[in-house]
């Protein structure tokens, strides 16, 4: 499969199931006259159970349990992260942790890596570039060597006039002095 398509898949998965996450627990929301305490003999299945966002079933001893909410995690004691289930019957805990802490992560960095960019990019047009930096010098280079070559083309052609008796003075009115 594609690189892609998996990510497309596992981002559908995920939003699937956070979307299912959210409607139970939009269903399930007790009114205050439904509240009450997770360990009632009315909480046999896991569904039943899950009506009340304040519970955890622990499949493994089928029981209704009040969700620790002093700890972010339930302790293994009051019932193992594979066995536990929260929001939905049909994703444990332990997947739940796995597939928010993979999200989580893959958000940072996805902001990490455009903060990155965003910086190079703020570098990149401040400081010019290596190859304008030598152009520029070669120019400038050529530009020197273009006048040298102007004045040495300019100083031979003097000699030639002052040989043949072309030289222009510098007092076009000298010829007419009188000496």
């Amino acid at each position: 499969m594609p690189p892609m398509a998996l990510r497309r898949a596992f981002s559908g998965s995920v939003l699937l199931l956070l979307l299912c996450a959210l409607k139970d627990a939009a269903h399930g929301a007790p009114t205050p006259g439904e509240q009450g305490s997770c360990e009632q003999p009315t909480n046999k299945t896991c569904e039943e159970c899950l009506k009340n966002v304040t519970c955890l079933w622990c499949s493994s001893t089928k029981k209704c349990i009040d969700y620790p909410v002093r700890n972010i995690l339930p302790h293994s004691s009051l019932c193992e992260l594979s066995a536990a289930r929260w929001g939905v019957c049909w994703v444990n805990f332990e997947a739940l942790i796995i597939t928010m802490s993979v999200v989580g992560g893959t958000i940072l960095i996805a902001l990490f890596v455009c903060c990155f960019c965003c910086c190079c990019k703020k570098k990149k047009i401040r400081k010019p570039d290596k190859n304008d930096e030598k152009t520029a010098r070669e120019r400038e280079q050529r530009r020197i060597r273009q006048e040298e070559r102007r004045a040495e083309m300019k100083s031979r052609h003097d000699e030639i006039r002052k040989k043949y008796g072309l030289f222009k003075e510098e007092n076009p009115y000298a010829k007419f002095e009188n000496n």
